[in-house]
């Protein structure tokens, strides 16, 4: 079975920038671009019958589609940094969602996550990097950040064995539902607009 997450996917223009971080940092193994994520979740290797479980429960998730930005760049493993990412600007709205697929993981009684949940776009992964050449080029990029971009669906990803990350493949998506007009509410409260109105 192929390693299962659910996560967010980053829009063509907020990857373009997050691709000019790539380089300067000799021993860093780049994503493809094509791979750039957000995981929500992390599920892992689980049986057929389960992912479907794990897939129709996923699909009774109802929340509104919201933004997000990506702002600075940082290390994971402070002593002995393993991978840089970028990290993600502080969003009540992928807490809940992230929070909700959690709380469906462990009603199916999946193995917790141990790690506490940090959104972030994993850019590189290190090996044998100098701690100070991790340091200089973090320095160098601090300031970076992305115009907000829409979070419009959430997906069930899949990932084979490999080195460094993918090829990830999309085993399902779920659209976030988009804002209702006040007109739309209007239309489907009649009685109470004809209420208003006398």
């Amino acid at each position: 079975m192929p390693r299962l997450f659910t996560a967010l996917e980053i829009p063509r223009d907020a990857a373009l920038s997050l691709s000019l971080l790539r380089g300067g940092l000799p021993g860093a193994r780049w994503i493809d671009v094509e791979n750039y994520h957000i995981t929500l979740r992390f599920i892992g290797d689980v049986e057929g019958h389960v992912a479907d479980e794990i897939a129709n429960a996923l699909d009774r998730i109802r929340r509104p589609e919201f933004t997000l930005k990506l702002s600075g760049v940082s290390a994971f493993g402070s002593k002995k940094p393993h991978s840089i990412f970028a990290c993600v600007s502080p969003s009540p709205d992928i807490q809940a969602l992230q929070a909700e697929i959690e709380r469906i993981c462990q009603r199916l009684m999946l193995p917790a996550d141990p790690r506490k949940f940090t959104p972030h776009v994993t850019l590189a992964r290190l090996r044998n990097v100098r701690n100070e050449e991790v340091a200089h080029y973090l320095s160098s990029r601090g300031n970076f950040a992305t115009t907000p971009f829409k979070i419009g669906r959430f997906v069930l990803m899949s990932s084979r064995d490999s080195v460094g990350g993918g090829p990830y493949i999309v085993e399902e998506a779920w659209p976030l539902e988009a804002p209702r007009s006040s007109f739309q509410n209007s239309l489907e409260r009649p009685f109470e607009a004809a209420r208003t109105i006398r």
